[in-house]
Order: C-alpha cells, then sequence, then structure tokens
C-alpha cells in the first residue's frame, strides 16, 4: 500500500494532464452557433469555400456551386435540405438508364408506353404508332422534360419496378443520401426527395457520359428525327440555354437540366465552361416569385463561381455552419422540413455531449488540489 502511495503523486499528474487534454479538446462551455431551421425548415446561413468572397444571397431554400474540375464545393446554402427535385430528377434518371439503352434502338411506341402518365406531366408527344429511336426519347427527356418518354424508356428497360431500383442504387453508389426516389421523372410523389447537393453527384457525374452531355446541351431537335408526317420540333426548355422569355442566354453554358411542379417550385440545374474551367450550380425552390428567378439566380451564382474557384484553397471545405446529410429514411418528410429538425436536434444532442464532458474534466480539475492535499496528509502521519 505504501507502495502505490509513493506512486500515487506521478498517477495524479496523469490525470490533472488528461482532464486538462480533454477540456481543451472539448473547448469552451458557453453556446455553439448554429443554423436554426425556419419554419419552411431552411435556414439563411452560407457556407463559403476558405479564401473566397461573400457568396451573393439569393433566394432559393437551397443551392451549391461545385468546380467541377477540382471537385471543390465552392459555396453552399442548406446543401442537404431535402425537398422535391421536379424534373432535375431526370439527371438521375438519364445516368442510370443511358449505360443500358443504345441510342440506335428503335421502338414503335404502343399505349402502355404512356399508360401511367401522371395527369398533368410535360410531355413532348409520344404517339402510339410512331417510330422511334432511343436517341429520340432521350431528346424528348432532356429538351422537353417528356414524361411520356421517361415513361417509355422505363418499360425498354425493363419496367418501372426494375428501373426505380436502379435509380436508388445509383444514387446511393454515389453517395447521394438526401435522395428518395418514387418516380423516374420527378412528379411530386409522396415520399419522393432529393437535394442541392445530390443533384450535383448527379450533374458532375452525368457529366462523364459524352451521350449525356450532349443530349442535356441540345438546344432544338426534330422529334422524331427521323422526320414523316409525325414529326415536328421541339426546343430546349431551359431558358439560360437558349435564351428565352426575356432570360439572356449565360456565355459558355452546357445545360444540364430544368424542373418546375407545384411543390418543388423552380429548380435548376445548370453547368457553364470558361477559360478550362467549369462551374455547376444547382438551386431548388427560389423564393423570388418573378418568373425567371431561377435562372437569374443561376446566373449570379456561376458569375460568382468562375471568380471564386482560383482562390479556394481546401476541396470539400466550406466555412460556415454545415448541414451532413441524415441517413434515409422513407418515411422522411421530403419537403425537407424533417430532416432539417433532424440535423438541428443532432446538433443540439452533441453540444450537451460536449459539455457534459467539459464540465466532468472541470470538476477533475477542481477536486485534484484537494485530492493531493488528502495523500500529503496521509503520508505525513504518524505509524503506529
Amino acid at each position: 500500500m505504501a507502495r502505490f502511495v509513493g506512486f500515487y503523486p506521478c498517477i495524479t499528474k496523469s490525470v490533472v494532464v488528461s482532464f486538462a487534454g480533454a477540456a481543451i479538446a472539448v473547448g469552451p462551455v458557453g453556446g455553439v452557433a448554429a443554423a436554426v431551421p425556419r419554419s419552411d425548415g431552411a435556414s439563411d446561413q452560407i457556407q463559403t469555400a476558405p479564401g473566397t468572397s461573400d457568396a451573393p444571397e439569393v433566394s432559393a431554400l437551397s443551392w451549391t456551386v461545385t468546380d467541377v474540375g477540382t471537385g471543390k464545393l465552392l459555396a453552399a446554402k442548406e446543401p442537404h435540405l431535402r425537398l422535391a427535385p421536379a424534373s432535375t430528377l431526370k439527371t438521375l434518371f438519364a445516368l442510370a438508364l443511358l449505360p443500358q439503352l443504345p441510342a440506335s434502338t428503335e421502338h414503335t411506341a404502343v399505349t402502355a408506353d404512356i399508360s401511367d402518365v401522371a395527369p398533368g406531366s410535360s410531355l413532348v408527344g409520344v404517339k402510339e404508332g410512331t417510330n422511334y429511336t432511343v436517341g429520340d426519347l432521350w431528346r424528348g427527356v432532356f429538351l422537353s422534360s417528356g414524361n411520356d418518354a421517361v415513361h417509355t424508356l422505363a418499360r425498354l428497360n425493363g419496367g418501372m419496378d426494375l428501373t426505380l431500383a436502379r435509380m436508388q442504387t445509383t444514387a446511393d453508389r454515389l453517395g447521394a443520401h438526401d435522395t428518395s426516389v418514387r418516380t423516374p421523372d420527378g412528379y411530386d410523389t409522396p415520399g419522393q426527395y432529393s437535394s442541392a447537393y445530390d443533384l450535383s453527384l448527379f450533374a458532375k457525374a452525368g457529366l462523364q457520359n459524352p451521350d449525356f452531355r450532349r443530349y442535356c446541351g441540345t438546344k432544338s431537335a426534330l422529334f422524331p428525327a427521323a422526320g414523316g408526317p409525325n414529326s415536328f420540333g421541339i426546343q430546349n426548355t431551359n431558358r439560360l440555354l437558349v435564351g428565352s422569355h426575356g432570360v439572356e442566354p449565360y456565355p459558355g453554358l452546357i445545360g444540364v437540366k430544368n424542373g418546375y411542379t407545384s411543390e418543388a417550385g423552380n429548380t435548376l440545374v445548370t453547368a457553364a465552361t470558361r477559360h478550362n474551367r467549369t462551374i455547376l450550380v444547382t438551386i431548388m425552390n427560389p423564393q423570388d416569385n418573378t418568373a425567371n428567378a431561377v435562372y437569374e439566380e443561376s446566373r449570379e451564382l456561376l458569375d460568382w463561381g468562375f471568380d471564386a474557384a482560383p482562390q479556394a484553397l481546401a476541396a470539400g471545405q466550406l466555412r460556415g455552419p454545415s448541414s451532413p446529410a441524415a441517413s434515409r429514411h422513407p418515411e422522411a418528410a421530403h419537403h425537407g422540413a424533417g430532416a432539417a429538425q433532424a440535423s438541428t436536434s443532432g446538433n443540439a444532442s452533441s453540444r450537451l455531449t460536449r459539455h457534459l464532458e467539459a464540465a466532468v474534466a472541470l470538476l477533475g480539475l477542481v477536486c485534484v488540489p484537494f485530492v493531493l492535499k488528502a495523500v500529503r496528509r496521509r503520508r505525513n502521519r504518524p505509524t503506529r
């Protein structure tokens, strides 16, 4: 016992060092700044990469700016907020099915191809008895956002169930954990959602595919391309690509995909190249109600991205509050509020844990002098 007491001061010093280290690692016990969700599940706080100027403030609930060449996320607002994606989900559809369906494959449309297209869907005009190539149908998807073309391709792929499973598998493989697929075309459906971050993953992967890149940047085409009595011209509905409805075309725009539904509002994924640098912007649900807000806000973010990209210091590191993706739950509200609240709750729990650890460390430090004093008294006590 005497031998243990003799060594005890050394042990005590180790304990003191450990407590001090824990207190330093945990940081101050005071309040920690965190993004506070609004009633619609979003926050106004913007994250930017180190070394860059402040990103412009736009009205969209969620958005990202990415340097495609380096993979750097330059700026974001609520990048993991789960929202209805509208037709921007067709980027995932194309990513999953383009490798499965050769463009030259011919198909004569039948009633079953389009029988389950939701009423009110955007259509390119697939007609029963008309012969199309798979390439025709992809142009119908990208230019006219035709849900009838999407459903026809899904049947050619082996049916709806196989198509949805392939889309979800593709999303999971890319690490797009904010995405739950319920339709192939992005039409409003309970339990279906994605995020600006995930849509940027789909676009980045898609731009590596020459077919995807060609289709998403096509401004106009004949549908079907072979001509004939049933053919007609179609134009890309991405106003930033073609320049229409009062929107000036963006220089160097590659394209990608726009969308709109009553629940999602306007959504847009755009990419442009300038001086051998490609910037990708994803915008979801602008709160500005003017007709071209989604395009003009994308323009602002693209401009900022080209200016900011050379100054970004570290890939994937953002300055400001983060919103890490939660694991996907099919029952989660696809409007995103539930996910945002869960994230906030998780942050609060994490902060509480850190504060408790700090309190224990401080308590240990406070007790050390009393322990040392007790040990000295014990060692100085006369032996009997």
